[in-house]
């Protein structure tokens, strides 16, 4: 059986997920360059560059994955333009603010460690919510809930895929709990950027995503959410660099439009 799995960089931490039979849209943000952003607490900024994408092709779509409701993940537009009964993948808050103020009504919580299954044909995708932080000590209290997300693509009952989400995490040993749990990790799309507020480190920069990749040891990395928002302070060439000083292998940056084929296990 030939099955394939690929990924499509649109910008941010905004991706389309082709795996085999399931097709997923991650954090979905389509404002302009230009285009401010409400971050919440009285903070916004202001998108610098373009998705690569105004609009994804909503009937091939058969979820969203939403690590969290931050409107650089989960913008006006999207809210918008996205179909009200398309089921999103999210925390429980998340998925409770979205049934109530945007009438998403398929919007489904997931609490760390649980998940969720869909069945198509000899295809199953179960797609489990793990363990993220997106602030320092007390400052992740008035943070919004977030998640990272691991995706297993079963073919004929055998693994073909295991990718991990970080969303917007920040480095911590409890990361480590992810691969013992789930097993290997073949693929990881690591949200970057080392986004600041007021001095605060919110996301990753490159010193604490080379730590991730070195504590989850993925076959392949692929880092996004990088330098779309002026919050976002540490650019891709430093976490390249950095990886590369420290001999990791497997990173392999995606461009802007772009598809990189994802480890696929099932011959």
């Amino acid at each position: 059986m030939t099955v394939n799995a690929s990924v499509t960089f649109v910008g941010n931490a905004t991706t389309v997920l082709h795996l085999g039979e399931f097709t997923l849209l991650t954090d979905p943000a389509f404002g302009p360059a230009g285009s401010r952003v409400y971050l919440g607490k009285g903070a916004w900024t202001r998108r610098l560059k373009d998705p690569a994408l105004e609009v994804v092709d909503l009937d091939a779509l058969d979820g969203i994955v939403l690590s969290h409701l931050h409107s650089d993940h989960f913008d006006r537009f999207a809210r918008r333009d996205l179909p009200k009964d398309l089921p999103i993948i999210t925390t429980p808050v998340a998925a409770r603010t979205l049934a109530k103020r945007s009438t998403f009504s398929a919007a489904d919580g997931l609490a760390t460690w649980d998940n969720r299954e869909w069945t198509r044909g000899e295809q199953r995708l179960i797609m489990t919510s793990v363990p993220g932080r997106h602030g320092p000590g007390l400052i992740e209290k008035v943070m919004p809930d977030v998640m990272g997300t691991v995706l297993e693509l079963i073919v004929a009952g055998r693994r073909a895929l295991r990718l991990y989400i970080t969303g917007d995490t920040l480095y911590g040993p409890y990361l480590s709990e992810i691969p013992r749990r789930c097993g290997e990790i073949d693929a990881m799309l690591i949200h970057l950027g080392g986004t600041r507020l007021l001095g605060v480190l919110l996301t990753m920069d490159d010193k604490q995503g080379v730590e991730t990749t070195h504590l989850i040891r993925p076959g392949l990395t692929i880092p996004i959410h990088n330098d779309d928002y002026k919050v976002q302070k540490s650019p891709l060439s430093a976490f390249l660099n950095r990886a590369s000083r420290q001999g990791l292998t497997g990173v392999k940056p995606i461009t802007r439009g772009g598809t990189l084929e994802l480890p696929v296990r099932v011959p």
